[in-house]
């Protein structure tokens, strides 16, 4: 018997904002998505210049299903933060 997962808190999504100080930053972290979230947030990582480098399940039967997008980005830290949000307002819409 399977039992519907709940996603991670938005704030632990948002951990990837928290450490952009430098003026450059190399970022890599992951956002928990269900299905129909992952194109369009892969659309708003990739225009604003952040690499997508894996797509993922880690379970078999969940309810809802839920994917895990790897990205990474080296880039200036507002730049990334704004192609972040981008991304955030995508996930969860």
């Amino acid at each position: 018997m399977s039992r519907p997962l709940s996603r991670p808190p938005i704030a632990r999504q948002r951990r990837a904002l928290r450490p952009c100080r430098a003026a450059l930053r190399r970022r890599s972290a992951d956002f928990v998505l269900t299905g129909d979230e992952v194109n369009s947030v892969i659309k708003a990582l990739r225009s604003n210049g952040i690499e997508v480098t894996a797509v993922h399940s880690h379970m078999l039967d969940e309810q809802p299903r839920l994917f895990f997008l790897h990205f990474l980005a080296n880039d200036d830290a507002v730049k990334l933060a704004k192609g972040l949000r981008a991304a955030l307002e995508k996930a969860g819409s």
